[in-house]
């Protein structure tokens, strides 16, 4: 179980790697990427997408070169 947990982690990370030109593709990305983390952890899929776009948007503000 805890390998499975691992391999989600990395698998959100690369989704997360592309994060978007615009704040609206950054928001859509990390929705999706949030979302579809809850939903494989058998969590609540809304506060999986409203985190995963709040925290795509805010790395790539804080990053902008990674983006």
């Amino acid at each position: 179980m805890y390998t499975k947990t691992i391999a989600i982690g990395f698998a959100l990370c690369a989704t997360l790697a592309a994060c978007g030109d615009t704040t609206g593709e950054q928001l859509v990305y990390g929705a999706g990427a949030g979302a579809a983390g809850a939903a494989i952890l058998d969590g609540n899929v809304a506060a999986g997408a409203a985190v995963g776009a709040a925290a795509n948007v805010i790395y790539c503000k804080e990053n902008p070169g990674r983006c």
